[in-house]
């Protein structure tokens, strides 16, 4: 997968309040798909589509434990989007500095 592509895949996994909710759970550690799809009021198989999303970008791989195949998080992809938005980032401390400035210069004014 060219860095193009791996860009688009995470966004894509990541566009949705739930594939980010499930890679805030596993931050924590591995899970199984069952622990995963606890807190949600959704069925297994929807919350299985979703990790396969996440599987597919490359932020979720799996293992095998006997009978069970814990998800576990690779946080590489992220690692892809935070270069990606890096080289935009003396743009937005310009303008936040700008934004400060004028934000002080309100404040003295009587």
């Amino acid at each position: 997968m060219t860095e193009s592509e791996q860009l688009d895949a995470t966004f894509a996994a990541l566009a949705n309040p739930t594939r980010r909710a499930l890679l805030a759970h596993l931050a924590k550690g591995e899970a199984t798909v069952n622990a995963l799809a606890e807190p949600f009021d959704m069925t297994l198989p929807a919350v299985s589509r979703h990790i396969r999303v996440l599987e597919k970008a490359g932020l979720v791989t799996r293992g095998k434990d006997a009978q069970f195949r814990p998800c576990k998080l690779n946080a590489a992809p992220l690692r892809v989007v935070a270069n990606w938005a890096d080289q935009y980032r003396e743009i937005w401390e310009l303008r936040f500095d700008a934004m400060d400035s004028v934000l002080q210069s309100m404040k003295e004014k009587p």
